[in-house]
């Protein structure tokens, strides 16, 4: 069982949609497809904007804004309090542009005030780009307050990476005016990796117009003349586009208030678990992740947590990164996960925990379960 931040449990519907034969990409019966999964985009990604899907991971959407939207030399914002928000630095200087990075440490989210300060104290700034939820430490940064910060200091385009946030935490594009957002297939998207998602404001596509660093397979602006006309400008990955229309199917099913609803509770009852067991959290309750929970076992082995649990039980978490690695362990929750999900991997853990001799204070179980209960 995957309980980790991705690739993500992808349901049996799904993948037997996926296991159809292909069909032409360039036939009409794949452009009603295309027609149809474009419009429940925009429905997820709450705009009325395009949503281009790209034949790439979460790193080749925010990748395609740098390139699409920004020029060589431009001065850039990073915020960076992770692993990715460091990645999107190393991306915006191999393409030179001038990187100012706003930063804080591993496990504490980004300050908007750090922002604005920056913003205030250099007024051409052409984007600033924000990690939502940082998959390497489990903190979700203050998306909101961040884009407020930037539409309130300047005329810089803001960029999100919503990789693991887009479809497990409410982000209004539209309302919030946020002007460049991507995500990927393998995290809320209930779909195995190899797309990414991107859609860019009236604001950003003005940029276009102006952006000179250079792009072929990545140029946005082939994609959206594509989508116009239920097209793709290159080959696109014909089944997944078939897991993705019964996937998005799915979702408004459910609807995006209980989907959200249901992310944080899943979250809140990782955490109780977590808390009744005595494991140190990573983030803080103020800003913890709907996506995935990061633990600093004190005393025990992360590593050899994460060792029992696969070999006993069949159940991946991950490990923690960089500087991190061997310290942590990550529990996903995100996309296809249940409560019986939830209530399965902390009831293993708990049990792992006796192997390696640790004895829990209280019932993780019990904690995850008194949580879930509440709706």
């Amino acid at each position: 069982m995957l309980m980790i931040p991705g690739p993500t449990p992808v349901p049996e519907k799904v993948l037997l949609a996926m296991a159809k034969h292909p069909i032409g990409h360039r036939s009409s019966e794949f452009s009603q497809i295309i027609a149809e999964t474009n419009e429940n985009l925009k429905w997820l990604f709450q705009t009325k904007n395009p949503v281009l899907a790209l034949c790439a991971s979460g790193t080749g959407t925010i990748e395609a804004a740098i390139v699409n939207f920004l020029s060589t030399g431009d001065r850039v914002i990073v915020g960076s309090n992770g692993k990715f928000g460091d990645r999107w630095a190393q991306i915006a200087k191999a393409y030179g542009l001038n990187v100012q990075s706003i930063t804080a440490e591993w496990g504490v989210p980004l300050n908007p005030d750090d922002i604005a300060s920056a913003l205030q104290a250099d007024g051409d700034i052409k984007a600033v780009i924000v990690t939502h939820s940082e998959t390497s430490t489990g903190v979700l940064n203050d998306l909101e307050a961040i884009n407020k910060a930037v539409k309130e200091n300047s005329d810089a385009l803001i960029i999100v990476d919503a990789v693991t946030s887009l479809g497990s935490h409410n982000i209004p594009v539209d309302e919030w005016g946020i002007d460049v957002i991507g995500s990927g297939s393998q995290k809320g998207f209930m779909l195995p990796p190899g797309m990414g998602f991107v859609t860019a404001s009236e604001k950003a596509w003005a940029a276009y117009e102006k952006a000179t660093l250079p792009k072929f397979y990545l140029d946005l602006g082939k994609y959206r003349k594509a989508a116009d006309k239920a097209s793709t400008p290159f080959t696109p990955p014909v089944n997944l586009y078939f897991g993705m229309k019964v996937a998005l199917e799915m979702m408004k099913a459910e609807g995006l208030e209980n989907i959200f609803a249901r992310h944080t509770r899943h979250k809140e009852a990782a955490r109780a678990a977590m808390k009744a067991m005595g494991l140190p959290l990573f983030a803080p309750d103020t800003h913890a992740s709907p996506a995935v929970t990061s633990v600093v076992p004190d005393g025990i082995d992360a590593e050899k947590i994460r060792s029992v649990m696969k070999k006993r039980f069949d159940i991946a978490l991950a490990g923690g990164q960089d500087h991190m690695k061997g310290k942590m362990f990550r529990m996903g929750h995100l996309g296809f996960v249940s409560d019986r999900d939830i209530l399965c991997a902390i009831t293993a853990l708990e049990a792992t925990l006796q192997e390696l001799g640790y004895k829990p204070p209280a019932s993780g179980v019990l904690a995850a379960s008194e949580r879930l209960q509440k709706g």
